[in-house]
């Protein structure tokens, strides 16, 4: 249950072992078959394999340990932020030594677009160029993409059909009905985060109706930890294990039980990821 396609663990402890060994016991305890640390540098994936596996040693218990081993999962990405995308073209040769003979590496990203900052028009070309490098990548190495886009639809649509690869998860989603069928229509998945929460009356309508047009078989849930807790823990800091608060909030406005939308999140894990 409560399954997780998109959590920072490095940044969530920082750094702490001892925080992180907890973080997974309670995942483990909660029967988690799914766990996605998401990478945002270059560079990092070393270092939070290591961190991980620092904190997954000091579960004492063997049992949980050997769930928080199994269910955890790592992806590799430039996430497109100022330093990143100004950088690109350094770090293509980093990210492809940091994934090579990496086990359990289940995905590519976090990377996209994000043209919520008041001066991305500057580095429109160079962001760009960062996504389609990820995606080359990506379909090179046939796994999912994890896709950041925020008020950024149709230039990430480009992208994606410029490097023609439809394999991934547009991530944390933002937009509405219109944007889920274009990326449903080229096979991704659709997550929704803890921010699907804050959705104000006056929105809840237009959310019930995409919530009802994304299938079963096609929508996932993330927490996005340490970002976006759920209500009513807003404006803390987020862990996996608010995780279920949005898995609450999405099984209520479905007309669903927890349970099956546990069990279907489950399943498209499964085939997504090919675990």
């Amino acid at each position: 249950m409560y399954s997780d396609t998109h959590f920072h663990f490095f940044t969530l402890t920082e750094g702490n072992a001892e925080t992180g060994s907890e973080i997974l016991s309670e995942m483990a305890k909660s029967r988690a078959s799914f766990a996605l640390d998401v990478g945002r540098r270059a560079d990092d994936l070393a270092e939070r394999i290591e961190h991980f596996e620092e904190s997954l040693n000091l579960i004492e218990d063997s049992v949980l340990r050997g769930r928080a081993k199994k269910m955890t999962y790592f992806s590799a990405g430039i996430a497109p932020d100022e330093d990143s995308i100004q950088n690109g073209y350094d770090l293509e040769e980093v990210l492809e030594e940091q994934i090579e003979d990496t086990e359990r590496l289940a995905a590519i990203g976090e990377c996209g677009l994000d043209h919520v900052a008041e001066n991305f028009w500057e580095y429109l070309e160079e962001e760009r160029d960062l996504f389609l490098m990820q995606i080359k990548i990506a379909k090179k190495l046939q796994l999912p993409l994890i896709i950041h886009s925020k008020e950024a639809f149709e230039d990430t649509l480009s992208c994606l059909d410029e490097g023609n690869y439809h394999k991934g998860i547009i991530h944390n989603f933002s937009y509405g009905e219109k944007e889920a069928k274009a990326f449903l229509d080229r096979g991704y998945y659709i997550s929704l985060a803890g921010d699907i929460t804050y959705t104000k009356k006056n929105n809840l309508y237009e959310l019930e109706n995409l919530l009802r047009y994304i299938p079963d078989n096609r929508l996932l849930v993330e927490s996005n930890a340490p970002h976006y807790a759920p209500v009513p823990f807003k404006g803390d800091v987020n862990t996996p294990l608010l995780i279920r608060y949005t898995y609450d909030f999405i099984a209520a406005k479905k007309g669903i039980t927890v349970e099956k939308l546990c069990k279907n999140v489950d399943e498209n894990c499964k085939l997504l990821f090919k675990i």
